[in-house]
């Protein structure tokens, strides 16, 4: 005979009565509480859990509105003028051929006789001037002596109203109405100064006679109309007027608004490279753009690669090393090394140089641009080349083709504004996720008294269970025969 005990084996179909109450009162209150979630009307928690909202918060998704104000009075634009050519034959050949006959490039004392092989050492000269420190303003043409006439709102302008800056194109270049760091806002013209309406009227003679042979295939100025907080970008965009015309620009403004981070990396401040960049542009207070950003980054990585700076950005001989706060003149590369054709080209198909040295050439959080509109037609009558008329004996021609007008006047006071909108905010999130306030989890009052009653199941239930176990420890079972 066997005299093993055999124990029970609690399962989930276990006969045990202890652990059947065990279960059943559990089954209770799961009960309670899943009839709730299915049947209430709070419904926030579950809508929170299947809402795909909060992962299209953190995508930061964007939309840009156009929007059109009447801006009045409107800051007038600066305007940046440059003669087409940019050197003075008269002031410019003699040190000119002292240098290439110095190099033994030429031999010839020569003035009137400048030929293609003497057009080939014009750079290598300037180049040469400007490593060695010296001035290039005399080789140019002055405001002085190209400008004849300033009104702007009927009232007279002079040079004094005009900034310059050196482009490696054009030479000599003047900006009309730019925002200065002596005068600030303060200093800009408006729209409805003088209680005109916005009118700038110029008159240059441009010295066509004094041309240097062979540097540039056309005769005149050219203009750029540009915002008074952005350098003046002439070398890229700019329109070329010819002589002999009155010419009109009629502008309309249009601005562009972008967020900052984390909806897009755009940038609004200026780099140390960019600051000694903009000091060569005189007292100006020039905000951040792209372009100047790129030129400052391209050129700071040209000279740490090979110890001098690309040859056409004059406005770039004074960089910061990145990654530090020194401050350092350099020479530009000889025209004939293409290295810093190598440089550039490196660092602008380099991601890894490109985000070493450029992290924060990124677009303007804020741009305004100008959309021009140009006529013009036959400008030089008799009276003004009497007025013009010089000691020449062909002064008829030469006026003709050295006299050029410029009018630059607003065609609209209407701004058109593209603005980067957030698609969704913060507010935004929470409401959809289940309302505002007292609703942001979807609780209402009906909703309220829903919680109420089960907490008053649950805990009934629980208020039975303690009596029923107090009774069967006050009165136990009497054990079975």
């Amino acid at each position: 005979m066997n005299n093993d005990t055999s124990h029970p084996i609690r399962t989930a179909w276990s006969t045990d009565p202890e652990l059947l109450r065990s279960n059943r009162n559990h089954r209770r209150i799961g009960s309670i509480i899943k009839e709730f979630g299915l049947n209430t009307s709070t419904h926030g928690i579950p809508g929170i859990a299947r809402s795909e909202t909060i992962i299209a918060y953190f995508q930061y998704p964007t939309q840009t509105s156009v929007s059109i104000i009447v801006e009045w009075p409107q800051a007038f634009p600066a305007v940046t003028v440059c003669n087409y050519s940019p050197l003075r034959y008269d002031r410019f050949i003699d040190p000119f051929l002292n240098y290439t006959n110095t190099l033994n490039l030429t031999n010839t004392t020569n003035k009137t006789n400048f030929t293609m092989e003497h057009s080939f050492y014009i750079r290598d000269f300037l180049l040469y001037k400007l490593n060695q420190n010296e001035s290039l303003n005399d080789f140019f043409h002055s405001l002085d002596s190209m400008m004849m006439s300033c009104i702007y709102n009927n009232m007279p302008c002079t040079t004094a109203n005009f900034t310059w800056f050196i482009s490696s194109l054009y030479g000599l270049c003047y900006t009309f109405n730019a925002l200065l760091k002596t005068t600030g806002q303060d200093g800009l013209k408006y729209n409805a100064d003088n209680g005109a309406n916005g009118l700038l009227e110029l008159r240059f003679y441009v010295h066509q006679h004094q041309y240097v042979p062979y540097l540039s295939n056309g005769i005149g100025l050219v203009v750029l109309v540009h915002d008074n907080k952005q350098i003046s970008e002439i070398e890229l965009n700019t329109m070329q007027l010819g002589p002999e015309r009155h010419h009109r620009l009629r502008y309309a403004k249009k601005t562009s608004l972008f967020l900052s981070s984390p909806y897009t990396p755009c940038n609004d401040k200026l780099n140390l490279g960019m600051q000694a960049m903009f000091n060569e542009y005189h007292d100006t207070d020039y905000g951040y753009t792209q372009l100047p950003c790129f030129t400052a980054c391209i050129q700071a990585y040209t000279y740490e690669k090979f110890g001098c700076g690309q040859p056409f950005r004059w406005t770039t001989r004074s960089i910061v090393i990145p990654n530090t706060n020194q401050r350092i003149n350099i020479q530009l590369c000889d025209l004939k090394n293409s290295c810093y054709i190598d440089a550039a080209s490196e660092i602008m198909n380099t991601r890894s140089i490109w985000t070493t040295y450029c992290p924060d050439c990124t677009q303007e959080c804020t741009y305004s641009e100008f959309i021009i509109k140009s006529t013009s037609l036959l400008a030089l009558s008799k009276f003004l080349m009497n007025d013009i008329k010089t000691s020449s004996i062909t002064w008829a021609s030469e006026i003709q083709w050295s006299f050029v007008s410029l009018k630059v006047a607003y065609e609209t006071s209407r701004t058109e504004i593209y603005s980067q909108q957030a698609t969704m905010s913060p507010v935004d999130v929470i409401s959809n996720i289940g309302g505002q306030t007292g609703l942001w989890i979807g609780i209402g009052f009906l909703s309220l008294m829903e919680v109420a009653e089960m907490i008053y199941r649950i805990l009934r239930s629980q208020y039975h269970r303690f009596w029923r176990v107090r009774s069967q420890n006050i009165h136990p079972e009497e054990p079975h025969s």
